[in-house]
C-alpha cells in the first residue's frame, strides 16, 4: 500500500502493526500512551490491540505501550536525528510521508520570553491517518455555486465530522475545475499540516493544480503573505479561530478574494457565541454547511444561505 502506516514504525515491530496496516483506510487515530492500552479509533469507534496486534474490545486482552516503543517510534519517524526535527517536535507535531500527522506531548520547557524551547520525556503520541477522500464535495458542489460565481463557505463541525476531508476536496475540485466553474487559484494556508500534509515541502495530499500552499504558518501572517506573494483568487483555512483571522479574511474579500474556512462548532449559534452575532463576520459568507454524524457516518446535517442584497 501506498504511504503505509508501517513506514512509521521501526522493522522491528512492524509484525505487530500489520493488521492495523491491513485496515488503514478505516483508522482514524493510533494513540500510544506511556503504560497504557494502544488504542486505534476505526470507522468512528475505539478499540483495544491486543498482544499480537490484532484488535479487541476486551481491556483485559489489550497490549499496553511502553517507553521504549514510544522512543522507539519517535526515532524512527525522525529518522534517528531528533535533531532535525526540533522545530516540528517544538509545534507539537511532525509530518510525515503520506501526509500523516504525529502529535506528541509530554513535559515542555519554556523559554526565557514565554514561548516553547522544547518538549522533552515524550509520553503521549497521537497519529492521525490522512485520508483523501476524491469525490467528498460533489455533495455540496452545486450549492457553492451561483450562477457560475463561487460562493464564500464556511463548513461548521462538531470534532470527527470529516470538516478537514471535506475542506481538501472542495479545494482540490475548485483548483482544477469542475461542471459549475472553471479552475481558480487557490491559496492554502496550512497553519498544522492537516491539508496538504506537506513533507519535504512537498504537498502529500492533493489540493488541485492551481492551489499554492503556505505550510506550517501562523493563518493570520500567512493569508497577508499569500495575499502579496500569490494573488490568490480564493483563500483557504482550516480551523478559523481568531477575530484577527477573521479581520485578514475580510481583507481577503476586500481584494476580491472568495473565502473557503471551516470553524469547530456543534451548528451556527454555537459559532455566534464565539463570535458575537450580526453582520461582522456572518457578513463574510454566502453559505453554512453543518456537518455531523448519522450511524457513525459524517454528513452534511444542515445548510444555511445568507439571503443576498437584492434577492
Amino acid at each position: 500500500m501506498e504511504h503505509s502506516i508501517l513506514q512509521l514504525f521501526p522493522d522491528s515491530r512492524r509484525c505487530f502493526w500489520q493488521q492495523t496496516a491491513q485496515a488503514q483506510q478505516s483508522v482514524q487515530e493510533i494513540r500510544l500512551r506511556i503504560h497504557r492500552p494502544i488504542v486505534v479509533h476505526r470507522e468512528g469507534r475505539e478499540w483495544f490491540l491486543g498482544e499480537d496486534g490484532s484488535f479487541t474490545k476486551d481491556l483485559g486482552k489489550a497490549c499496553c505501550a511502553t517507553a521504549e516503543e514510544l522512543e522507539g517510534t519517535l526515532q524512527h519517524i525522525c529518522q534517528y536525528s531528533l535533531y532535525a526535527f526540533e522545530d516540528e517536535i517544538r509545534q507539537g507535531f511532525i509530518t510525515v510521508r503520506g501526509g500523516h500527522r504525529v502529535g506528541i506531548a509530554g513535559q515542555a520547557v519554556p523559554a526565557g520570553d514565554g514561548s516553547l524551547r522544547l518538549i522533552k520525556n515524550i509520553s503521549y503520541m497521537n497519529i492521525r491517518i490522512s485520508h483523501e477522500v476524491r469525490g467528498a464535495a460533489d455533495k455540496i458542489l452545486d450549492k457553492v455555486y451561483g450562477r457560475g460565481r463561487l460562493k464564500n463557505v464556511l463548513l461548521i463541525s462538531p470534532p470527527g465530522c470529516g470538516k478537514t476531508t471535506l475542506l481538501r476536496d472542495l479545494i482540490r475540485q475548485v483548483s482544477d475545475g469542475n461542471r459549475h466553474g472553471e479552475g481558480m487559484t487557490v491559496g492554502v494556508v496550512d497553519e498544522r499540516s492537516e491539508l496538504a500534509g506537506t513533507f519535504c515541502g512537498i504537498a502529500q495530499n492533493d489540493l488541485g493544480m492551481r492551489t499554492d500552499v503556505l505550510d506550517a504558518c501562523p493563518k493570520a501572517l500567512g493569508m497577508l503573505l499569500l495575499l502579496r506573494s500569490m494573488s490568490p483568487q480564493v483563500i483557504a483555512i482550516d480551523e478559523l479561530g481568531s477575530r484577527e483571522e477573521l479581520a485578514h479574511l475580510r481583507s481577503a474579500s476586500a481584494c476580491g478574494c472568495r473565502i473557503l474556512a471551516t470553524v469547530h462548532g456543534e451548528n451556527l449559534e454555537d459559532v455566534r457565541r464565539r463570535f458575537g452575532t450580526g453582520e461582522n463576520w456572518e457578513g463574510l459568507f454566502d453559505i453554512f454547511f453543518v456537518l455531523g454524524k448519522r450511524e457513525g457516518r459524517c454528513e452534511v446535517a444542515e445548510a444555511w444561505e445568507r439571503e443576498q442584497d437584492g434577492e
